[in-house]
C-alpha cells in the first residue's frame, strides 16, 4: 500500500505547483526553495518511498527521470557548463519528503559534493 504524499498531491493537480514536464511516468517540477538558480524536482508518478523500495518494475520510471533531467538542463540552458542531480535516501541522507525523487540543480558553480 502507497502512503500519500504532497508529491503525489502535485502529481494530481490537487496542489499547486510550477510544474515544467509531466508525463505518465514521471512529473517534474520547481523547487519551492531552491538550493541553486536552477532547482526541479523530478518524481515518479508512482509513489515509491526511499530508494530502497525500487523493484525492477521500476526501472523504466527511474531511467525517464534521467532523461527527463537531460532534457530540462538543456531547455534551462545549463547543460554545457553542468548540473548536478541528487536523490537522498532515509533520514541520514537528508530525504524529507518520503517520495523518492531526483535534484536537479544548477545555472552557477555548485562547490564540492559534500562539505566535511
Amino acid at each position: 500500500m502507497s502512503i500519500e504524499t504532497i508529491f503525489s498531491k502535485i502529481i494530481r493537480k490537487e496542489i499547486p505547483a510550477n510544474i515544467v514536464y509531466q508525463d505518465e511516468l514521471v512529473t517534474a517540477f520547481r523547487d519551492i526553495s531552491p538550493q541553486a538558480k536552477t532547482h526541479i524536482l523530478i518524481i515518479p508518478n508512482k509513489i515509491i518511498a526511499t530508494v530502497n523500495d525500487v523493484i525492477s518494475e521500476d526501472e523504466i520510471a527511474l531511467g525517464r527521470l534521467f532523461t527527463v533531467a537531460a532534457k530540462l538542463a538543456k531547455q534551462e540552458g545549463i547543460s554545457e557548463d553542468g548540473y548536478r542531480l541528487i536523490v537522498n535516501c532515509n533520514k541520514h541522507g537528508g530525504q524529507e519528503v518520503f517520495h523518492l525523487h531526483m535534484h536537479l540543480v544548477g545555472g552557477e558553480p555548485l562547490g564540492k559534493m559534500l562539505a566535511k
